[in-house]
């Protein structure tokens, strides 16, 4: 199997990293590690429980935005095998290798370090959980079966229909803490995939609200989800999915 492990990183300008990071620890009840990287510019989502599967990264600009790391076993025949599969290298590091799926999503592709638990859902005072659990691929859909097909077979997991014709998603590796769902996106603009967060609630009012009281702002609500923009302009979605297996 390729993929032992997922980690989403949510990347903001140094005018929204303070902002976004404070927030993202609230929201997922975590500590912030101290920063590393050569400018201090990286920091992990300490769980409570579990291994760390969230990171916040400063940019050097853009907006704010969502990148994946894949975590494997070796990193050169894991990097060949995703370009055999249609992936490009955008560079090879000492410690990493930058690459770009068949649709356009960035993603890294770094060494395992045995992480396999999965944290738990948090438990808020009024009685209602949620976890961010989940990162939702946003693909143009000329690129959208491509881009399914990709990642099942570099992970190793099936694709599956998802609730709605427009959703496809992967059954992750038990104890993997990141689902990954495809949303086919009907935007003539999209030139390449995108990601963004969701988190699974057994009450999407309840967390919503405490969101909206830590910040954010709602887009949108929906039956299923109600998407919304963190404080620094990171969008993402509240969805009505079981906070424990992250299915409906």
């Amino acid at each position: 199997m390729a993929i032992l492990w997922l980690t989403a990183f949510l990347d903001y300008p140094a005018s929204g990293f303070v902002a976004g990071a404070t927030f993202w620890q609230a929201v997922t009840a975590s500590d912030l590690s101290p920063p590393r990287g050569l400018e201090g510019e990286f920091a992990t989502l300490l769980p409570s429980s579990g291994d760390a599967y969230l990171r916040v990264q400063r940019i050097g600009e853009g907006s704010a935005n969502c990148h994946l790391d894949v975590h494997v076993d070796d990193i050169d025949d894991q990097s060949h095998l995703a370009e055999r599969l249609g992936a490009s290298v955008v560079r090879r590091g000492r410690s990493l290798v930058t690459m770009r799926s068949p649709g356009g999503l960035d993603f890294c592709v770094v060494a395992h370090h045995g992480e396999h638990e999965r944290p738990i859902p948090s438990l808020w005072p009024d009685g209602h959980r949620s976890i961010l659990d989940q990162l939702c691929v946003d693909v143009a859909p000329g690129s959208f079966d491509a881009e399914c097909a990709f990642w099942s077979e570099f992970s190793g997991w099936s694709l599956h229909e998802g609730s709605r014709k427009e959703f496809a998603y992967l059954t992750r590796s038990s104890g993997v803490a990141l689902r990954l769902l495809f949303q086919r996106v009907e935007d003539s603009t999209k030139a390449r995939a995108s990601a963004h967060p969701d988190l699974a609630s057994d009450d999407v009012g309840s967390e919503v609200l405490r969101h909206e009281a830590l910040g954010a702002e709602v887009l949108w609500v929906l039956e299923d989800w109600t998407t919304l923009r963190d404080p620094a302009g990171l969008v993402y979605c509240v969805t009505r999915r079981r906070p424990d297996t992250g299915t409906l």
